[in-house]
């Protein structure tokens, strides 16, 4: 079993967010990657990125840089 760490979870109004922020982050050299929402938080479309703590920082610069359609930013333990 995976041992159970901090995450930074970014979440969506739709998929089509949620695949922006996915390409954005590649491109940006951002880590992460798409999962299924957590039960713990809410999300319209379902997925969300996931990404190392340290990271949340830049994942709000994105959001804002490229005016991506994020519903909510969380610090969750997964």
């Amino acid at each position: 079993m995976r041992e159970r760490a901090e995450k930074c979870v970014v979440t969506f109004r739709t998929t089509a967010g949620a695949m922006a922020m996915e390409a954005a982050c590649k491109s940006g050299g951002l880590p992460g990657r798409l999962i299924p929402v957590p039960r713990s938080v809410t999300a319209g479309c379902g997925l969300c990125w996931a990404a190392p703590p340290g990271a949340r920082e830049a994942l709000e610069e994105l959001a804002v840089k490229k005016h991506l359609d994020v519903d909510g930013i969380y610090a969750i333990i997964l």
